[in-house]
């Protein structure tokens, strides 16, 4: 029996030697990193957010496949932002004191991105900002990275640079604008910029409004900018608003020699069905085609995947818009913690600034205040777009480059004329 005890004993204290030298426990060195963030899955921005999600999501899934990172697996935890800015002090506290997340980034847009800027300064935060129109230009926060083609060291003008860049083009030069948008962070953010734009380019102003982002019934909006005759019609809006707008240009037989400019929700493959062909001479920006050297080899593989994946999910089918950019979002993010081999916050953030980052949307370099150190964006019209097949908007023939130059494959159509029913 004194035996028996002696060994028992013994083969106690081998084992607790054993655990005490072996260092942490197996299950801890395996606790997944965790990226928290917010995501439109309801509302009016949920089309483009859930392709964002699906985006993540491949990247989550391919990243773990290849063992992780810092040899742990990888864990999004995110929350429906409804869509609503409202929303997103709560849910951010949340992530970062009750979930604890490792690592918060944003969810998709620059009104969902902004409010939550404060909460990462107070907190010493690194954070990514997904398609945000200078969403750090009042924090000027050191700690902020911008994910948006929409670069260089003024990003509102170049935003709608190829509008007014294509407007210059024109004989004879046109004379007045209209501005129009929604009373929010992106649109006044974007109409600042167009505003800059209109006055170098010596245009003048006939009509300047913006509308409650609750509105939903656009014709009078559009018959007074009929009333002021414009030559350039620049409207910056968000999907639900571009779609009523379109659409009481079409019912009112609105016309202008350019038309568009910052129509959020064009670039997403429902809505392009969804119109058909009253997007016809829609002059508007877009941010990845299938294209020149956006049509790289790991782009394309990145969305063939996608496309394998977007019916059964429920997201937009193509994916040229949102998707390659919210995947690249975490390919940076996993440059940065492999380069530091450190979820520490701060030097996440030395790193960004430091580095150039090969990613599905192009190298990313940031500069000032976090934007991209040169711009991207497209600016495109849509001609020839017949009925409401999916197919046609995979051939860029419906969508002409209007700009930049070096991409540019067509040339503009107008005037711009709402077809009356």
């Amino acid at each position: 029996m004194l035996k028996r005890a002696k060994a028992t004993l013994w083969s106690g204290a081998l084992l607790a030697a054993s655990v005490l030298f072996a260092g942490p426990p197996a299950a801890r060195a395996a606790d997944p990193i965790t990226i928290g963030f917010g995501m439109a899955l309801t509302g009016s921005l949920a089309p483009n957010g859930k392709a964002a999600l699906l985006a993540m999501q491949i990247w989550e899934s391919d990243i773990n496949a290849k063992g992780g990172l810092l040899g742990r697996p990888v864990k999004l935890i995110y929350y429906d932002d409804q869509s609503n800015p409202a929303n997103i002090p709560a849910l951010y506290t949340k992530l970062l004191d009750v979930d604890k997340v490792d690592i918060a980034i944003s969810g998709y847009a620059t009104n969902m991105t902004v409010p939550a800027i404060p909460i990462m300064m107070q907190q010493k935060r690194t954070f990514l900002g997904l398609l945000a129109l200078d969403g750090n230009a009042e924090f000027h926060y050191p700690n902020y990275f911008s994910i948006s083609p929409t670069g260089g060291p003024h990003p509102k003008q170049s935003f709608s640079k190829g509008y007014f860049d294509v407007a210059k083009g024109l004989n004879p030069a046109p004379k007045t604008i209209a501005f129009v948008g929604a009373d929010a962070e992106f649109p006044r953010n974007a109409l600042e910029g167009a505003h800059e734009l209109a006055k170098e380019q010596g245009l003048k102003i006939v009509y300047d409004r913006t509308y409650p982002p609750s509105t939903t019934d656009f014709s009078p909006i559009v018959r007074a900018i009929q009333a002021s005759n414009p030559d350039l019609v620049f409207v910056a809006s968000y999907p639900a608003d571009t779609v009523g707008i379109l659409r009481s240009a079409n019912e009112i037989g609105l016309k202008a020699r350019l038309f568009g400019g910052g129509m959020v929700g064009l670039q997403a493959t429902a809505i392009k069905t969804q119109m058909g062909p009253l997007l016809n001479n829609v002059v508007d920006f877009d941010f990845w085609l299938p294209i020149g050297r956006y049509a790289t080899p790991d782009a394309l593989a990145f969305l063939k995947e996608y496309q394998a994946k977007s019916a059964a999910a429920g997201v937009d089918l193509l994916g040229y818009y949102l998707p390659p950019f919210a995947y690249a979002d975490m390919q940076v993010l996993q440059a940065a913690v492999e380069g530091t081999k450190s979820l520490d916050q701060q030097k996440l953030a030395d790193y960004l600034r430091a580095h150039t980052f090969k990613t599905v949307a192009g190298d990313i370099t940031f500069g000032a205040n976090g934007e991209w150190t040169e711009s991207r964006v497209l600016e495109v019209q849509f001609q020839n777009v017949k009925g409401s097949d999916v197919d046609q908007f995979k051939d860029p023939k419906v969508e002409v480059v209007l700009y930049p130059p070096e991409l540019k494959d067509g040339d503009v159509v107008t005037p711009y004329v709402g077809p009356k029913n």
